[in-house]
């Protein structure tokens, strides 16, 4: 990945989708310029959602919580937190906090 903005850093839309795909097995190979403009501030949400379609449920529910924090366009249910590790859980609250708080 390439060197991440200031003004993107520190914008309270991106730092919980940059803690996940900093902090996720499965999010951080995808945290590329392939899927992240960060010249523009977009992402490419079809893109990282058909890639994770045979992913496992809680995979899922990470890319898609990442995708919800920046904009609340992208769905996710926070009930599927239920299913996660405490490892996964941790990153999910962390990235909440990040966001809202």
């Amino acid at each position: 990945m390439a060197k991440i903005p200031t003004e993107i850093a520190t914008d309270r839309y991106w730092k919980g989708v940059i803690h996940l795909f900093q902090n996720h097995y499965k999010l951080q190979p995808l945290f590329t310029t392939k899927y992240f403009d960060m010249k523009s501030g977009s992402i490419k949400t079809t893109a990282l959602k058909r890639i994770a379609a045979s992913w496992s449920q809680t995979e899922k529910f990470m890319l898609y919580l990442a995708l919800h924090l920046y904009n609340e366009s992208n769905k996710v249910n926070l009930s599927d937190m239920d299913y996660l590790d405490n490892y996964n859980k941790k990153i999910a609250m962390e990235a909440i906090t990040l966001r809202f708080l």
